[in-house]
């Protein structure tokens, strides 16, 4: 759908030019945007590969690992019917950690392992392995649903990606959006932990 949309939109405007006479300016910006994106994809991956290197030190030094126990009780209050010690868990954890930095490039990673290891819980579920309700093969479960919200919401302290984009563009002050960026992740993840329970509750009765 989107493929349409954007090709829809780049037509439109072609057509739009041909008849306004606005040919060379489309031609212009078209060449100009080429160099801005290949500038920017330069810049992003700089960025990238200090916050992503910056997560691996601190993986290795423990600090991630730290944060992760500290952050169990959340976990569980999140995805209760997550078993305790299950390989999810971890990711999930890692996941939240790197989106709160605002390293989204880092927290993919770990997001994929987890849906992974929650699509592993549920194939155990049906195995009888593990208490829980069963769903057929390609339905979400609750937790699947539950860990996309909250990275779709995710708070954030810094928002690197924004940060970067405002520097790459001009911005007197690029770091100006961590105040508002805080307030508005954190709204966005208050509501949809407490739409989360309200589903689960609902799913529950």
């Amino acid at each position: 759908m989107l493929n349409y949309l954007w090709a829809g939109m780049i037509g439109i405007g072609i057509i739009c030019a041909a008849f306004t006479g606005r040919i060379p300016e489309i031609t212009n910006a078209a060449l100009d945007s080429s160099k801005e994106a290949v500038s920017l994809c330069i810049t992003m991956m700089g960025v990238m590969s200090f916050w992503v290197g910056m997560m691996e030190i601190a993986s290795e030094a423990g600090l991630v690992g730290s944060m992760s126990r500290r952050m169990r009780p959340l976990i569980r209050f999140l995805f209760p019917a997550i078993p305790k010690n299950h390989p999810s868990i971890e990711h999930i954890t890692t996941n939240i950690i790197a989106n709160v930095l605002g390293l989204g490039w880092a927290a993919t990673p770990a997001g994929l392992k987890a849906m992974e290891g929650l699509e592993n819980l549920e194939e155990e579920r049906r195995q009888g392995k593990l208490p829980g309700p069963v769903r057929r093969p390609g339905i979400a479960s609750n937790e699947m649903c539950t860990f996309l919200i909250i990275n779709i919401s995710s708070l954030q302290l810094i928002p690197v990606n924004v940060i970067a984009y405002r520097s790459q563009y001009g911005s007197v002050n690029p770091a100006a959006i961590v105040g508002p960026g805080i307030i508005a992740t954190a709204v966005s993840t208050a509501v949809a932990v407490v739409f989360c329970k309200v589903m689960d509750g609902k799913r529950r009765a």
